[in-house]
């Protein structure tokens, strides 16, 4: 029985590593070049399944070779297949991605069939509804499949999580639907109009949302509610690849929030989890197992 539900994108990621991101125009060889799992919805869904839930992740892959390595190595994560649905009219999404030897990265990705997960399929998994406890989400698949997502969990009293990535304007209808959004400072930016930090997060708690978490990279996290607002300090890290950190931050945040932690505690396990996953290479390989993430915790306690 799964306590968290993840609705999201899954890709073939295709990376290469340079010594430095080439410009507009540049051509910058030297590089090395390594195929990994990714999509932020898959990447989320391992990174909760890691932190120690039990994971249902519905997502649309294409009727191929490439979808049908993501099936297996789902399964391989222990996240059953029963989510993951085919589809003919589109090939599995693929998303290309530079890294510098300082972890910094440029993403490319080609959705294919992530394109055409809908509310109808959505609506076909509702007992996962009654079951889960947190919903993730993020904005790798037609808004139309995240609003039902969103509408379904709040319906049943699940706590609701919205990654929005890729960043884009959200009508407030659907923003009532969420109990915690988790922008970077980019994505706060667009969402809102507004360029300081501080005044983004207020403005999506005037538009409906709970709790705001703008997450910062090295700097940690900003948390904001109707109490105020506080700073979720960072963990230390060397950086390697930072490509998924975001995505092991709000699938260990989902995680910490099913297995009944306070959201205060639940987000320094989302700290945690995002500065040991810009310590290795890759998306979902990079994603650190629970024992890891409480073995930090305890160093810093």
């Amino acid at each position: 029985m799964p306590n968290v539900l993840v609705i999201g994108s899954s890709n073939l990621d295709l990376t290469v590593r340079l010594d430095r991101l080439p410009v507009v125009g540049e051509t910058v060889s030297g590089g090395e070049f390594y195929q990994s799992f990714g999509g932020k919805g898959a990447n989320q869904a391992v990174a909760a399944r890691r932190a120690g839930a039990d994971v249902l992740f519905v997502t649309k892959v294409g009727a191929d070779a490439n979808g049908e390595v993501i099936a297996r190595h789902l399964v391989e994560q222990g996240i059953p297949a029963v989510g993951l649905r085919q589809d003919r009219r589109a090939p599995t999404g693929v998303a290309l991605i530079v890294v510098d030897t300082h972890g910094r990265n440029m993403i490319a990705v080609a959705p294919g069939s992530n394109r055409l997960l809908t509310a109808e399929e959505i609506r076909e998994h509702a007992l996962a509804f009654e079951e889960a406890k947190v919903l993730l989400v993020q904005l790798e698949v037609p808004l139309a499949a995240v609003t039902q997502a969103l509408t379904l969990a709040k319906a049943k009293g699940m706590t609701t999580i919205l990654n929005p990535a890729p960043a884009q304007s959200l009508p407030d209808r659907l923003l009532k639907l969420v109990d915690i959004v988790t922008p970077n400072e980019t994505e706060a930016t667009v969402l809102t109009g507004q360029a300081v930090r501080e005044a983004a997060a207020r403005d999506l708690l005037a538009r409906g949302v709970r709790e705001v978490v703008v997450t910062l990279g090295e700097q940690g996290a900003l948390w904001t509610n109707a109490a105020g607002m506080k700073a979720i300090l960072p963990f230390k890290a060397t950086p390697v690849d930072s490509t998924a950190a975001g995505d092991a931050f709000n699938g260990a945040l989902a995680a910490a929030l099913a297995e009944g932690r306070s959201l205060d505690r639940a987000l320094r396990f989302a700290s945690a989890a995002g500065a040991l996953a810009v310590t290795k290479r890759g998306a979902q390989e990079s994603m650190p197992g629970r024992r890891e993430i409480e073995a930090v915790l305890d160093r810093v306690i």
